[in-house]
């Protein structure tokens, strides 16, 4: 059966406000000046230690753990629900589910806060199941997150295809051999995901049931 893997930050929601106020707490905790805001777009979507060295400029181990602990220490209680959907993504994934797709989370957020997310939005129900990363960095990179659910689900690569809106997607869906939509409504932009491999762009969410079945059917 089609399956569609959609990435969480940047495509489902809008989470800039919570993960760029981590980040600042964390920043700050550590005696690191924090950016505004508007200049941490780039921090929506990677993996946030690699994410907690370019800011420092400090590569670290026990650096990066101690800036990870001090994010989740506030995103736990608070950060994760400073989001908000895109429009249309309910109206969008219950179309899709209509249409016969299985739909997945696929996310390099660790699963914990994910499925939280997801519940809190109501996106269980035409998703499946919320995968992420574990606390400790284990499927951190999306290509490793792609490969375990498509393993894990028997799914078919050429029957799955990844939907995100930053470089990490794109890439990790060419290493599993899926295609890939590219959302430009998120952080990434059109440059970047064409450059990292997206099949489609989609401009906003409505565009997507179209786009689908264009790819399905080759």
């Amino acid at each position: 059966m089609p399956t569609l893997f959609f990435d969480l930050d940047g495509t489902l929601t809008d989470s800039k406000p919570g993960i760029t106020r981590c980040i600042q707490h964390a920043l700050t905790a550590l005696g690191h000046p924090a950016p505004h805001a508007d200049e941490l777009d780039w921090c929506v979507g990677p993996p946030l230690k690699q994410s907690f060295a370019r800011l420092t400029g400090n590569d670290d181990p026990a650096l990066l753990d101690r800036a990870l602990l001090l994010y989740r220490e506030r995103f736990s209680t608070l950060g994760l629900f400073e989001n908000a959907l895109y429009p249309d993504v309910l109206e969008t994934l219950h179309a899709l589910q209509a249409e016969g797709y299985r739909q997945f989370i696929v996310t390099a957020k660790p699963h914990v806060y994910a499925r939280r997310i997801a519940e809190h939005f109501g996106l269980i129900g035409p998703i499946e199941v919320v995968y992420g990363s574990e606390l400790d960095g284990t499927r951190g990179d999306k290509g490793e997150l792609i490969a375990h659910v498509l393993q894990q689900e028997r799914i078919d690569p050429a029957e799955a295809l990844m939907i995100g809106d930053r470089e990490h997607d794109m890439r990790g869906a060419a290493d599993c051999r899926l295609s890939a939509i590219g959302a430009t409504w998120g952080y990434g932009g059109a440059v970047e995901l064409q450059r990292h491999g997206a099949r489609h762009l989609a401009p906003h969410m409505r565009a997507l049931p179209a786009l689908v079945r264009q790819v399905f059917a080759g």
